[in-house]
């Protein structure tokens, strides 16, 4: 940024984070140069505004430096912050896992809906294919009693889960993490035993363009779901009669365009269809399924 941080006070390197951006043709220029600046200056939140006056240190500016030339070379803001929101939770995201979305926020909700519809304490989720744990982890923080069971094949991903559970406080002592191939990933002891089923799996198909923000820097293994995008889809679908109680329920975030299909597939598979739920823009978004 060749700024120094003499005679400079945190407004005057937010003017000009948020330039450089804007002049790099990013959309929310201000809103990213704020989330940069908070987490370079510390002052975050109610505070923002009255650290704006207050100058900062020269290791600060080279902070938000380094941070800045990620950004205007195409890395995410979440990868860059290292931290992302999520139902009131702060996740720590890096390249091993997706970036937390505000779809799969609708997704998290409609499983503590169905926890809290069952009418009795406690109650087991599984998140399959959980990446952050972003699921999982406000399934856990936001049903007192429930237990979450947390699975992902990425050792990486894993990890980065498990650094997220240690921040979750006591309700971690309710959710574990297994590594392992969707329901693969289990002890055999749970066959019938699981109230929710909730997912977020790889569905975009194998040959879509996605922008390179997305292509470039996301993991594809939690993108690419096949030829159709349902590969995992199909799996989830198969096996879950197996694991369910009677009346659980399956809740997978998908395409809009997959629903007619994952719907078929769900049908064939046994399961009942109840709902497909829109996404905050209105567009189908989660397929919600219940055993017999």
């Amino acid at each position: 940024m060749s700024l120094g941080a003499a005679r400079l006070v945190w407004r005057d390197v937010a003017e000009e984070t948020a330039r450089r951006l804007g002049g790099a043709g990013m959309a929310d220029a201000a809103k990213q140069a704020r989330r940069l600046v908070e987490q370079a200056s510390g002052y975050e939140g109610g505070e923002y505004f009255a650290g704006l006056a207050t100058a900062p240190t020269g290791r600060q500016v080279a902070y938000l430096d380094s941070m800045l030339a990620r950004r205007l070379a195409g890395e995410p803001l979440q990868y860059v912050l290292g931290r992302w929101g999520f139902r009131g939770l702060d996740l720590m995201v890096g390249p091993a896992v997706l970036i937390p979305r505000p779809e799969t926020e609708v997704l998290a909700g409609l499983a503590v809906e169905e926890l809290a519809r069952r009418g009795s304490p406690g109650g087991l989720a599984v998140d399959l294919g959980t990446g952050s744990g972003a699921v999982g982890l406000a399934i856990a923080a936001e049903c007192e009693t429930a237990r979450v069971v947390l699975t992902d094949l990425s050792s990486e991903a894993l990890a980065v889960a498990r650094a997220n559970l240690a921040g979750l406080g006591r309700a971690a002592v309710r959710v574990s993490a297994c590594q392992g191939s969707w329901f693969g990933a289990l002890p055999e002891e749970l066959t019938g035993a699981v109230d929710v089923v909730a997912s977020n799996p790889p569905y975009v198909p194998q040959h879509q363009p996605l922008p390179p923000e997305v292509a470039d820097w996301e993991p594809a293994v939690a993108l690419r779901g096949g030829p159709d995008g349902l590969d995992g889809t199909r799996r989830i679908l198969a096996e879950a009669p197996r694991w369910l109680r009677p009346g659980g329920a399956v809740l997978l975030e998908l395409s809009p365009e997959q629903m007619d299909a994952a719907r078929a597939i769900a049908t064939a598979g046994g399961l009942v269809v109840e709902a497909i739920h829109p996404d905050l823009a209105g567009r189908d978004r989660v397929l919600q399924c219940r055993s017999r």
